[in-house]
């Protein structure tokens, strides 16, 4: 506890500077706050108000998101008072000889001012004028927040402005409805003339004219016009992200729940995918199709209005545009959303019931918000954060969740595209070039080429011709290889082609989108294709693209079972739009990134992998620009990672870092964490990849399995260092007869691969323990065989009955083979210091292996009342080096047991113990 200790002792400080932090019973609670809370909340004002880097550490079942929510808000709070009082100082009315008192300079400044060479009075005068125009932008500001907080007061008293706001949409609905009706009418006894148009929906399929930047200086960009008289003043506000929607729908609700629900702004930001309520463009169903869609009926909004004035001239075919995407509907909503905290789920069906878009609609109110709740990509990732409106500059982020923030980033930057994908998307580009070569303007067509011949390019890399079915050309050179981003532009050829401009072209122009829609209409078997002889082509391209589709799909089988039927459909949908992810990680790339060429059996299932080897890059611009950033976790151990791999890399003053841990609300005797170092027939226990896989091994952990489940009540979870080595454990057990000795005693479950399996093995598992706790049979319950890392290691948890036990087969260490490991390893022994005379990729390893260890056995302990077990088998968990990278609230708990018999006994007094109390 004393890392504790210290580190609220040196914030303590920090906050004394500012101001001191509310004493104990001053942070709005919902209940009495256990003292770690109180602690906790103390810490957090003190980092925010001294402008500190946190790293906060405190165990799930502590209460961790309420600490937050009243720590952080309770200092909003008092900030914004402060802010108030000062501009009320500021502001003070004339008479009271204020204004004197300000204006006559004090002497001394007077003759510094003078020495500089230039006289007092100038200085006094100067400072006059500073102080006036501050007073009058804080009049502004003053003014501009009465009008909206007398708007969001009158919405929140006003309940008939919600039924007039909501008829007067209707009718306008109705009238819209009438028109368009009227206009097809008309149309048809026009006879428009046909000759040259392709048909109706073919039209949106041809790219527009397009621009690039140089050309377009004058004008400038598509969205950015309409909304300078929107730009609002952007209020001091908190940002919390955290790693899943339903995560953060969670903590709106403890939101809801505490004494700030009532009064703090608060908006919920989210992907197209959770927040869009247009059906037809929900149906898409993957991520990118419905953001390109969305994207380009933006698009024809904007164009629709120089299509309009254009009229006389040519008549254009109508383009779709999104009816929720209108300007007084979505701030209609912002207002709704300001002044009553919802979550996602509640800002949907707003969106639905007052016809506005909830995800343009929420983008509006982040200005005036309080407290921003948002997933990680959208915070993390910079062309993300800023096309979303987000600005950092002196507000405070809360990452919480942030156990793995170091990978996150690292995924969130990095892009893989396959050989399959890379040909798919040459087939069907050329296709569509040939199709449309007439109707595409001279820049279209050369940015088609330049597309087609990185395609070809890439291709060549994986050793393969982009002519040829990828899945019927075999690589000769298998293996894995790495490059640096120079040396894999110049060896692929294309270090001639300006790959910025090329990306923006993509991004600007929606190609991958209006590919996708070509290749929907011709592509698929069901399209009806007509005969001449453009057409004759595309049947061409029909076949061609079924064959890829079969290979792709073989080749989905081998690589990974687990690919889910929305990726599948990705895949088959638009591979230029994994293929533009690629392209924009390699321009956002600096020397920190690789280019992984990993050639298996086929080209169609080689990749092009983009690694980023130093996440520092992109989240240094978080820190630099917030007043104060808070990692959160409940097991950040081991904390040397955030320490010297982001926050050291990102230029991070040492000073600014500060530290708090604290320990768990369940009392020492409700927790049994035990290192067992042998087996019942004194089998040394180490699971290395050498040893793992020798019978006795195997059979030693399945003695250890039956004499547990003979002693621990409910639910067993056994947790296995990978899938492969579970199937393997599994299949020896059935062999030689033990899994029937096990299944005597408990039902046996296995983690499934596949992520949309996983809830229905856990509702069985837990029906089973439920069961079997009433029945009082001789079966006990039910043994879970997990994987670390896998469905079952993070955010499900084992309270109660449903974890009684928790074992940790061996030690996970990832896979020291996997190249991209390796390539991150030489890195860091190349950049970093040695620590403690490790080097810093042993201690790499280490860390990644206890950062899972900790995320799997923290599942059990879910609250105050709760009790559990922990077995980690392998003697060398008992090595100070790994020992102390354990939580320290179990290491502190921990026996280290050299032999199983006296093991064995502590675990049978213990759950003996826990049931009589029960």
């Amino acid at each position: 506890m004393e890392s504790g200790a210290a580190a609220a002792g040196g914030m303590e400080s920090g906050a004394a500077a500012g101001g001191p932090a509310p004493g104990p019973g001053r942070f709005p609670f919902p209940y009495t706050p256990y003292l770690i809370q109180e602690r906790f909340m103390a810490a957090l004002y003190g980092a925010l108000e001294a402008g500190r880097v946190g790293i906060f550490e405190s165990p799930t079942g502590t209460g961790k998101s309420l600490s937050l929510i009243c720590g952080a808000l309770a200092w909003l709070r008092d900030f914004e008072e402060k802010q108030r009082q000062e501009e009320a100082r500021l502001l003070a009315p004339e008479e009271d000889g204020g204004e004197e008192g300000r204006r006559r300079p004090p002497p001394a400044a007077a003759g510094a001012a003078g020495s500089a060479g230039e006289p007092g009075w100038v200085a006094a005068f100067l400072r006059e004028k500073e102080e006036r125009d501050l007073a009058a932008r804080l009049k502004e500001e003053q003014i501009r927040r009465k009008k909206r907080e007398d708007r969001l007061e009158k919405i929140r008293r006003n309940v008939q402005l919600k039924y007039a706001a909501k008829r007067k949409r209707s009718e306008e609905d109705e009238t819209k409805r009438l028109l368009q009706l009227s206009k097809e009418v008309l149309s048809e006894g026009a006879g428009v003339d046909v000759l040259e148009q392709l048909d109706h929906n073919e039209e949106e399929l041809i790219l527009a004219e397009y621009e690039s930047d140089e050309e377009k200086k004058v004008i400038s960009g598509l969205a950015e016009d309409d909304d300078d008289d929107l730009e609002e003043e952007h209020v001091t506000k908190i940002y919390y992200c955290s790693r899943t929607h339903s995560q953060l729908s969670q903590f709106v609700r403890e939101v809801q729940k505490s004494p700030f629900g009532k009064d703090t702004r608060l908006v919920s930001l989210g992907s197209r995918q959770n927040l869009c309520v247009n059906e037809e463009v929900r149906r898409l169903g993957s991520l990118q199709l419905i953001n390109d869609r969305c994207m380009e009926m933006q698009k024809n909004k904007h164009e629709k209005k120089s299509d309009e004035e254009m009229e006389g001239k040519k008549r254009r075919v109508s383009r779709t545009v999104c009816p929720f995407y209108s300007y007084e509907q979505m701030q209609f909503l912002r207002d709704e959303v300001l002044v009553e905290v919802k979550d996602i789920e509640q800002l949907v069906a707003l969106g639905r019931e007052t016809k506005a878009c909830p995800y343009y609609g929420s983008r509006y109110a982040i200005p005036a918000a309080q407290l921003v709740v948002l997933p990680y990509q959208m915070l993390l990732h910079e062309p993300t954060r800023s096309a979303a409106g987000i600005k950092l500059k002196d507000q405070i982020v809360i990452i919480d969740e942030a156990h793995n923030l170091i990978d996150t980033i690292t995924c969130i930057h990095s892009a893989e595209v396959s050989g399959s994908q890379l040909c798919r998307a040459h087939s069907q580009l050329l296709q569509y070039m040939e199709r449309y070569r007439k109707r595409l303007k001279a820049k279209n067509l050369m940015y088609i080429k330049q597309i087609l011949y990185l395609l070809e390019r890439f291709v060549a890399m994986l050793g393969g011709n982009v002519n040829q079915n990828p899945s019927c050309q075999a690589v000769s050179q298998t293996g894995t290889v790495l490059k640096s981003i120079n040396d894999f532009l110049f060896q692929s050829q294309i270090d001639n082609i300006n790959l910025f401009k090329v990306q923006r072209y993509c991004e600007k122009s929606l190609i991958s989108r209006k590919l996708f829609g070509f290749v929907e209409r011709y592509g698929g078997p069901a399209a009806a294709v007509k005969t001449n002889k453009e057409n004759q082509k595309l049947s061409g391209l029909q076949n061609f693209l079924l064959t890829l589709q079969q290979g792709s799909d073989k080749e989905g089988a081998l690589q990974s079972p687990s690919v889910e039927a929305e990726d599948d459909q990705l895949r088959t949908a638009s591979p230029l739009m994994q293929i533009e992810g690629f392209l924009s990680a390699l321009t956002n790339a600096n020397q920190d990134g690789r280019v992984i060429l990993n050639r298996q059996g086929t080209v169609g299932q080689s990749s092009l992998k983009f690694l980023l080897l130093n996440p520092a890059v992109h989240f240094a611009k978080v820190v630099e620009e917030c007043r104060a950033v808070i990692i959160a976790g409940g097991t950040m151990q081991p904390v040397a990672d955030f320490r010297e791999q982001l926050l050291s890399c990102a230029g991070v003053d040492p000073a600014r870092v500060v530290e708090f841990s604290c320990g768990h609300v369940i009392p020492p005797e409700n927790i049994l964490p035990i290192i067992l170092c042998s087996g019942p027939s004194n089998q040394q226990l180490e699971f290395t990849y050498q040893t793992r896989d020798l019978p006795q091994m195997m059979d030693e952990t399945g003695r250890i399995l039956c004499n547990l489940c003979n002693v621990v009540p409910g639910g067993v979870v056994c947790f296995f260092p990978s899938y492969e080595y579970e199937k393997q454990v599994y299949a020896h057990w059935e062999k030689t007869g033990l899994l029937a000795r096990l299944a005597t005693k408990k039902k046996i479950f296995q983690e499934p691969k596949k992520a949309n399996q996983v809830e229905q093995v856990l509702v069985e598992y837990a029906k089973c323990i439920k069961r079997c706790s009433q029945a009082g049979g001789q079966m006990t319950g039910a043994l879970l065989l997990s994987v670390v890392g896998g469905k079952m290691s993070e955010g499900i948890n084992f309270s109660d009955d449903l974890g009684r036990c928790v074992i940790m087969v061996g030690m996970p260490y990832p896979n020291i083979k996997s190249p991209e490991l390796q390539e991150k390893m030489t890195w860091l022994d190349k950049t970093m210091p040695r620590a403690a005379g490790q080097a810093p990729s042993r201690v790499l390893i280490e860390n990644l292996c206890m950062k899972a260890v900790n995320q799997s056995i923290g599942r059990a302990i879910r609250h105050q009342k709760d009790f559990a077990s922990i077995l980690l088998l392998d003697h060398r968990y008992a090595r100070p080096a790994i020992f102390n990278k354990l939580p320290q609230w179990i290491r502190e708990r921990t026996q280290v047991k050299p032999a199983f018999g006296s093991a064995f006994a502590e675990l049978r007094k213990f759950h003996r113990g826990k049931s009589e109390a029960l």
